[in-house]
């Protein structure tokens, strides 16, 4: 698996980003978000019960990532036509504001996120830096969902470039080294 320091890999992935019709597709890549931090979700499988919850609190926090200038973007190994199904048949996901790629399986590979038994992605989420370094890395069990202020409190910390106590948030003093 892929892990802190490690190059985020160059992609090129499809995804659903819009039920309108007409736009409900795009491709995405690493240029499509240059100079913007990262924030990179899968999940394991479409219409699950654990994954809409995150997809959900991702989106809603949206604007703070941006306030952060970064971009949110998740996905899972199911493709983009599932994605869309998907957001059509649930209302929560219907006007979800971040891209569902489809995470293809040999992307799912370079990332080290393919879960071995089942085929699906595991429930990892990546913070990547402008300059597409990995900066943090999370995985959770299957049936476990990730906590969204954690993403953000990392990024905060991350992105002050200073040493961040435990349990340090944003506004709080960090380490002085003497």
């Amino acid at each position: 698996m892929l892990t802190v320091g490690d190059t985020f890999p160059q992609f090129r992935l499809n995804a659903n980003v819009s039920r309108e019709k007409g736009k409900e597709f795009q491709e995405v890549t690493n240029d499509t978000y240059a100079g913007k931090w990262i924030v990179f979700y899968s999940y394991p499988k479409d219409f699950t019960f654990v994954c809409p919850t995150e997809m959900v609190e991702f989106g809603k926090r949206t604007a703070d990532f941006e306030d952060r200038d970064a971009v949110v973007i998740g996905g899972s190994t199911d493709n983009e036509f599932s994605h869309l199904a998907w957001r059509n048949a649930h209302a929560d996901l219907a006007d979800l504001p971040t891209p569902l790629v489809h995470i293809s399986p040999s992307f799912a590979q370079d990332l080290g996120i393919l879960h071995p038994k089942d085929g699906v992605a595991l429930r990892a989420t990546y913070i990547v830096d402008p300059d597409g370094v990995i900066r943090y890395v999370s995985v959770n069990d299957l049936s476990v969902g990730r906590n969204v202020n954690e993403v953000l409190r990392s990024l905060d910390a991350l992105q002050t470039d200073e040493l961040c106590p435990c349990n340090w948030q944003k506004g709080q003093d960090t380490i002085k080294v003497a």
